[in-house]
Order: C-alpha cells, then sequence, then structure tokens
C-alpha cells in the first residue's frame, strides 16, 4: 500500500519536476534586467561585494564591512574602528558608482537582444564593457580586504577567522600588518 501511495505521488508530482527542471530560466523574462535578479540589483546599488572578494576573504583578508560588524569581538581600537569606518566609505563610495556601471551595461547588452539589433561587433563590445566593469569592481573589492591587512593585529587576523566560522587562519606568512595597532 505505502509503494502504490509512493509511486501515485511520483506519477503526479514527478512530470511537475521536469517540467521546472528543464525549464529554470521560465519566470525569469520578466526582470527589468535579465541576467541580474533583484537581489543583485539591490547589492550592485549599495556596494555590497555579492562574494566578489572571496579569494580575499577566504584566505585571511577580512573585509572592512565584516570587521565592523565583529568590532567589539576584535576588541578594536577607537583608531582601527576610525580606520576601519574609512575604508568602509571608501570602498562603498567606488563600488557604488562602478555597480551601477555594470546595470547600465548590463542594460545595453540586453537592448541588443531585445531590439534584435546585435551583431558580432556590437556584442563584443558590449560583453567587453561588461567584462571591464565586472573587473574593476571585483578589483575594488578586494582592494580593501588588502588594505584591512594594515589595521589588524596577528591576533586579531586569527579571531576574525573564527568569528567568521573559518577557524583560525593564521598568519600565513603575511607582513606588513598591523601598522596602525595601538
Amino acid at each position: 500500500m505505502i509503494r502504490l501511495a509512493a509511486g501515485l505521488a511520483l506519477l503526479l508530482v514527478g512530470p511537475a519536476f521536469a517540467q521546472t527542471a528543464h525549464q529554470p530560466y521560465a519566470g525569469l523574462q520578466a526582470r527589468p534586467v535579465k541576467a541580474l535578479s533583484e537581489q543583485q540589483l539591490s547589492d550592485l546599488r549599495a556596494g555590497r561585494g555579492m562574494g566578489m572578494a572571496l579569494p580575499a576573504e577566504l584566505n585571511g583578508y577580512p573585509g572592512p564591512m565584516h570587521v565592523l560588524d565583529h568590532a567589539d569581538a576584535l576588541a578594536l581600537t577607537p583608531e582601527q574602528r576610525a580606520h576601519t569606518e574609512a575604508l568602509f566609505a571608501a570602498m562603498r563610495a567606488e563600488a557604488v558608482p562602478l555597480g551601477e556601471q555594470l546595470i547600465r551595461e548590463e542594460t545595453a547588452l540586453e537592448q541588443l537582444f531585445a531590439s534584435r539589433t546585435v551583431q558580432p561587433a556590437s556584442l563584443e563590445a558590449a560583453t567587453g564593457a561588461v567584462g571591464r566593469s565586472q573587473g574593476q569592481l571585483r578589483a575594488a573589492h578586494l582592494r580593501y580586504h588588502l588594505a584591512m591587512m594594515e589595521v589588524l593585529t596577528p591576533d586579531q587576523l586569527r579571531r576574525y577567522g573564527e568569528l567568521r566560522g573559518y577557524g583560525s587562519m593564521g598568519s600565513h606568512g603575511r607582513h606588513g600588518h598591523g601598522t596602525h595597532r595601538p
């Protein structure tokens, strides 16, 4: 009896699941910018990293926003907090216009297809512009992770890794960090 019920459930749910699995983009055609989700648009407009700095973050180079999130647990000095806040503000000031630029370029690329005017040369130009903007935005985020190395002490870097759930990341042979420490 249980097998029969399970079999019937699969017969009823199976086609709907298969249809969804084969149409992963269904519904995305209503997006304002097809290549970007609402969350991505919001993140780009707010200057959030969207995982662009993972090579830094996961190798022991903290980002200013996350350092501020853990400021008390890291026992930041007033000088460190002020420096980190300044880095975060500078990062946002750089990232927000780059995010807006990327949104404009993704919209322009999409418009080439929507208007059916896309040609090989315009495709190359539009995707090249998107790629350059993505690279500039990523470099901006990574640059501020690198700058944080001059703010935190080795003990704070270790503690940051623990707080973020990475375990104790150690110093990995880093040098030159902590010049603004107490």
